[in-house]
């Protein structure tokens, strides 16, 4: 059977958590979708994990490998965009376990002229470590006494994990949250990408997901707030490669969409030369 979404995952050095990420991938209930690996620059222990993932996992798993030249997440998106197989593109991060029912909601939410935006929880990092296969398959992991057993705090975010049906809806419907590009949970259609020309490859980390988004509202698409209905858990991690100067410029590109309503970037998937 043709795979009719295609599921890119970011990626850059994080082995542990990427393994943790396929494995839950193998639990989805909808299973007609195919793995693209944006990988960011990573080693070769990368390339043994994906190796060995393949033969463990029922769905295929390509690999999008460019040399590490520092933070370049927008470019190894790009070749990712062009490297799928289908015509609807769910993007989440190597560090996002998905709820079993994840790619099944996505494929219920989609609709023409709409991108969908959906959210995460976050795990400390005792938690993220203490996360495994047997977690992963059980679905422990998004249970709720067994994250507070070990040491997650009561808070009404919480109900991200637990709600489904009627109680997501409303969730969905009365959430302050404008809805916007998440990089680790947010789908959309393969023809509305390339009409932007993709992500901007002069920016690098903070707001590169939300600036991409803001372009395709400037071309018409919608955004379909889903944060309730597509839960992941994100696990911990340091971001070393964060600069202030990547921010800086990154918020001078983003005024620039705002306010001319800019649709296309020149530093995409095409370049004019």
């Amino acid at each position: 059977m043709r795979k009719d979404i295609s599921i890119i995952i970011s990626t850059y050095n994080s082995p542990e958590w990427l393994k943790k990420v396929l494995w839950g991938y193998n639990t989805q209930t909808y299973r007609n979708f195919e793995i693209i690996i944006a990988d960011d620059g990573s080693n070769q222990e990368t390339f043994d994990l994906i190796e060995e993932m393949k033969k463990e996992v029922f769905f295929p798993i390509v690999h999008v490998w460019h040399e590490d030249m520092g933070f370049q997440k927008t470019i190894i998106l790009n070749k990712a965009i062009l490297a799928v197989a289908t015509d609807y593109i769910l993007m989440t991060d190597g560090d996002c376990i998905p709820r079993e029912d994840f790619v099944e909601q996505h494929i219920k939410s989609r609709e023409e002229g709409y991108f969908i935006s959906g959210g995460y929880f976050k795990l400390p990092m005792d938690i993220s470590q203490k996360i495994d296969q047997l977690t992963i398959y059980s679905g422990k992991c998004f249970d709720l006494k067994w994250l507070r057993n070990h040491g997650m705090k009561s808070s009404f975010k919480n109900s991200k994990l637990s709600s489904k049906g009627l109680i997501s809806w409303l969730l969905n419907t009365i959430t302050p949250t404008t809805p916007s590009w998440n990089g680790h949970n947010a789908s959309g259609w393969k023809k509305d990408f390339l009409a932007i020309n993709g992500f901007d490859e002069r920016m690098q980390y903070g707001g590169e997901d939300r600036e991409f988004g803001e372009r395709l509202v400037n071309y018409g698409v919608k955004p379909k707030q889903i944060r309730y209905s597509t839960v992941c858990v994100h696990l911990d991690h340091a971001r070393g490669y964060v600069k202030p100067e990547m921010v800086l410029k990154n918020t001078q590109i983003r005024k620039e969409t705002k306010n001319q309503k800019k649709i296309w970037t020149a530093s995409g998937i095409k370049k004019i030369l």
